[in-house]
């Protein structure tokens, strides 16, 4: 999604002498994502703000386009179709990384629970795959989100590349780096299969409006 990230900052004046000059100094302050929480709790964030927390940063989503939507929504019937049992689909729900950071991804795979999460956050053990569905903001999506997920160490990351019409697949992350070893680019007419679920083939354009 692409940022306008809004953030929280305190100044300090240093009046320079001689020249009659003042240097402003921006000291950001990083929110946990328990300051995050409890900006909602307190009605700072609205449930409908598009936001996420992005390494302490308050980070503003960018609106859903019509393409963007349908592609959601047909990779949502296909997995929910195909993982019934086997994994839960979330849509653009939060994911725990760190103390520092809880995105919102497009759609996530997670390991089956019997509350849906209801009583503990997803975290990154949690994880199957992710995916962000890219139209304008791929460049965010591949220099923020993936290095961002490679820490976490999530073991699979995709991109579905709206404008060059092409599944981008992450794979081995090296969580101390903030990379992902291997990086494929697959065209439409490509099938892969997530690494959690070998058995389950899809055609790229299955997952395209």
């Amino acid at each position: 999604m692409l940022p306008a990230v809004l953030q929280s900052s305190s100044r300090t004046i240093v009046q320079r002498q001689g020249r009659e000059m003042a240097r402003e100094i921006v000291v950001r302050h990083r929110f946990t994502v328990d300051d995050y929480h409890r900006m909602a709790e307190a009605g700072i964030l609205a449930e409908d703000d598009r936001v996420e927390l992005i390494e302490g940063e308050i980070v503003e989503m960018s609106p859903i386009g019509r393409r963007h939507q349908a592609c959601l929504d047909k990779m949502t019937a296909l997995l929910a179709g195909r993982l019934a049992g086997r994994a839960i689909v979330r849509i653009q729900g939060p994911v725990r990384l760190s103390q520092f950071s809880e995105p919102q991804p497009d759609l996530l795979l997670l390991r089956p629970r019997a509350d849906y999460y209801a009583s503990v956050d997803a975290g990154p053990d949690d994880v199957l795959l992710l995916i962000e569905v890219a139209d304008a903001s791929l460049a965010y999506d591949r220099e923020v989100k993936a290095p961002l997920y490679a820490r976490a160490g999530l073991a699979e990351y995709w991109i579905l590349d709206l404008q060059s019409d092409r599944l981008l697949v992450f794979r081995d992350p090296d969580s101390g780096a903030g990379r992902y070893r291997c990086v494929d680019c697959l065209a439409r007419d490509e099938r892969i299969a997530p690494l959690a679920f070998p058995d389950l083939e899809i055609l790229v354009a299955d997952l395209s409006a």
